[in-house]
């Protein structure tokens, strides 16, 4: 299950007062004035899909030796690639789901180079015996609606089946959604790319200005080469009840500060491990690499990928807002601003937003909570050493 994300910027607006220094740049009011306006019917446009996709296969299932390929491939493999899959299948299936993969990648912001992103996966363990002795399954297409009380599934007879979102029903269905780590690692590339073309994701000065150092020790362990890091030993995301229809979770976190140059910056960090919520992972992860920051504090914003997220029209979003900061010559949060980059629909919708930590500092050693409470994490200075 997925870690359930907060359902109204109000909300988040009141975690913390904003304590940004504002200036209108050149730069920041040309790019505001070209960036596109995130389309508020991603998420309307990516289950539209994916309720086509699970329409087509349903039908196809009507061919007996397809559909024991299929039974076969969800029972050996907890995630199947439909679209490659479907080349073995008669109608002209794959070019349907191939379509469809394309109209995915457009409405999230993704380049067509990033391939079939279509998958098929059982939803759930408890489905496998009735799968395995040959009921006919259903299928079903993944709901980006955190709050769904129905699933709507299809036969191959084009027939309906309405079920109960919150109760995994008997009836084996097969689940046609996103490849989230792929559709999350594309993303994430489309990110830093337009980070790095505004400015955002500059290169560090220097390994020196890693961190002001407390005592001539640690000088000389500086000098000697290397960096300091805050590292996360232990990480864990609030236990709330979801459709049993969604999949794991594809969470990433946008560190934020000012750069060596006193440019804001922007470093996105995957973290795919974080599949399920109410467990305790311990990655061991660097969060915050310091020698690309100016001061000694960051902030992290922690978000999901999920239907509604187009990544170029985040990206826009984020150095839109950001590029209006400027350094002042004393760490201001950042938050806020990235918070209020992210666009209405996907707060009343389906949001990403999943926690935030204001003013990590890279002395923090132990555990910090995130500040809308979903989360928690321990962090520790780590110190990478050069060979």
């Amino acid at each position: 299950m997925r870690p359930r994300q907060a359902r109204r910027r109000g909300t988040v607006a009141a975690l913390v007062g904003s304590l940004l220094a504002l200036s209108a740049g050149q730069t920041a009011g040309a790019l505001q004035a070209t960036a596109a306006t995130p389309a508020p019917t991603t998420a309307a446009s990516v289950d539209a899909t994916q309720d086509q996709a699970a329409r087509a296969i349903a039908r196809s299932l009507t061919d007996s030796a397809w559909r024991n390929r299929v039974r076969h491939a969800a029972l050996t493999s907890d995630e199947v690639p439909v679209t490659a899959l479907a080349g073995r299948a008669g109608g002209g299936l794959k070019a349907t789901l191939a379509a469809a993969d394309r109209r995915i990648a457009t409405a999230k912001g993704l380049d067509a180079k990033v391939g079939p992103l279509l998958r098929l996966r059982l939803g759930s363990d408890s489905m496998r015996g009735a799968l395995t002795s040959g009921t006919a399954p259903w299928v079903a297409p993944a709901t980006s609606d955190d709050d769904a009380t129905t699933v709507v599934a299809y036969d191959s007879h084009g027939r309906t089946h309405t079920l109960d979102a919150r109760h995994t029903p008997a009836h084996p269905v097969y689940v046609v959604d996103i490849d989230g780590s792929k559709a999350l690692a594309a993303g994430l590339d489309v990110l830093d790319e337009q980070f790095r073309r505004y400015g955002l994701s500059s290169d560090a000065s220097g390994a020196s200005a890693a961190k002001p150092q407390a005592d001539p020790s640690e000088r000389a362990r500086a000098a000697g080469g290397g960096f300091w890091t805050s590292r996360i030993t232990a990480v864990e995301l609030s236990d709330d009840e979801e459709p049993w229809v969604k999949g794991d979770a594809e969470i990433y976190t946008l560190v934020t500060g000012f750069g060596q140059d006193g440019q804001v910056r922007v470093d996105p960090v995957d973290m795919p491990y974080l599949d399920n919520d109410g467990t305790v992972y311990r990655p061991n992860q660097i969060l915050v690499n310091w020698s690309n920051y100016k001061y000694n504090l960051a902030d992290a914003v922690m978000m999901e990928e999920d239907g509604s997220t187009n990544y170029r029209d985040l990206a826009k979003a984020i150095v839109t807002a950001l590029l209006t900061i400027t350094d002042q010559g004393t760490y201001v949060p950042l938050v806020n601003a990235v918070l209020d980059a992210i666009p209405d629909d996907w707060w009343t919708d389906d949001p990403d937003y999943v926690d935030s930590w204001y003013t990590l500092a890279q002395s923090d050693n132990g555990t910090r909570y995130g500040a809308r409470g979903n989360g928690w994490m321990t962090v520790e200075p780590y110190f990478v050493q050069e060979f």
